[in-house]
């Protein structure tokens, strides 16, 4: 094997581990995107609700 073939095995090989954790990264941003919509709904819903889980001076929490 020339050197320059030798290279080229090792920027392919490269390429490929670079390729699949690029996939990877996708699909944690991907599950990290729907979490972070999912929480923006909850938290919006609670907004709406008038619950917004901050408790003002003596109030009690809602789960009093």
């Amino acid at each position: 094997m020339s050197k320059t073939e030798e290279t080229l095995a090792h920027l392919i090989r490269t390429v490929d581990d670079l390729s699949d954790l690029v996939a990877e990264q996708r699909n944690e941003i991907d599950l990290l995107t729907r979490r972070v919509a999912m929480l923006m709904q909850r938290e919006a819903g609670r907004e709406a609700e008038g619950s917004g889980g901050i408790v003002l001076g003596d109030e009690r929490p809602p789960h009093y």
